[in-house]
């Protein structure tokens, strides 16, 4: 029975990649939307900027060129938390040289940078003491009121 097990193992394992590279997939969809609307907001501003150049008052084209890179901003931000999810899912972080690197990578192979403890791993470490420290205390104030 150890082939099926295998077998099973197996596709499950396919299974999970495939989903994950259909999230991926959709994650990529949303930022390239996201990346078309932010040419838009850049068409517009240049759109303003012309409109007021030949009114001969740029200043009119302010109140515009303030809300579309407000908005630019806001698309930019977005943009990086989808890519951040779609490092996650694949496993993988920045290095400071650019570099984009497997999440268990302690140093990075093309400048050396030494990364530090996952971030992961450093808050399960906080999470610990914080529960222990919780737990005594409920108990012992269970005790006085027994």
């Amino acid at each position: 029975m150890g082939f099926f097990d295998k077998l099973k193992e197996g596709a499950s394992k396919a299974a999970d990649k495939a989903k994950d590279s259909v999230e991926v997939v959709r994650l990529n969809s949303q930022i390239s939307a996201k990346r078309k609307d932010i040419e838009k907001h850049y068409i517009q501003i240049g759109e303003a900027v012309f409109q007021a150049n030949l009114s001969h008052d740029l200043s009119a084209a302010e109140p515009a060129i303030t809300t579309f890179s407000e908005q630019i901003v806001a698309l930019q931000q977005e943009i990086d938390e989808l890519e951040e999810k779609i490092m996650e899912i694949k496993d993988e972080k920045d290095c400071v040289c650019g570099k984009v690197v497997p999440i268990d990578t302690k140093f990075c192979p093309s400048c050396g940078h030494k990364f530090e403890e996952a971030p992961a791993a450093a808050a399960e470490g906080t999470e610990e003491p914080e529960a222990e420290a919780v737990a005594p205390a409920s108990s012992s104030s269970e005790s006085p009121q027994q």
